[in-house]
């Protein structure tokens, strides 16, 4: 009796426990390594993505923060500077989609907009 009502404690324990963010499905999190070479290249295909539909001539320079939430696959926000033809630098806010991380045939840009 002693013992069930002990394994009863623990397990409520564990379920009120509170856990992090980042171990919520469909939370969106800080990327915390925004130099990861994977992230960079997510922001470039975005602008790559952005200059074929709106005809602009945007280089990529840098993703320089970001957010992502995992679904069945992962939801990136990034903010990313780029450079216009002109020599003048932009920030922009890229939502993409991707489904499998290493197939890039499953990303979707979702959304690409200025920002301050």
């Amino acid at each position: 009796m002693k013992t069930s009502l002990l394994l009863v404690a623990i397990a409520t324990i564990i379920c009120v426990a509170p856990t992090p963010a980042t171990a919520i499905l469909g939370g969106w999190s800080k990327i915390i390594n925004i130099t990861n070479p994977h992230i960079q290249e997510l922001g470039k295909w975005g602008v790559m993505e952005f200059n074929k539909v709106g005809n602009d001539n945007l280089t990529f320079r840098k993703v320089v923060s970001g957010e992502e939430q995992t679904v069945h696959g992962i939801n990136y926000r990034l903010v990313i500077v780029t450079q216009r033809h002109d020599g003048s630098h932009g920030k922009y806010m890229e939502g993409l989609f991707e489904e499998d991380s290493s197939n890039p045939n499953t990303r979707n840009l979702m959304s690409f907009n200025p920002t301050n």
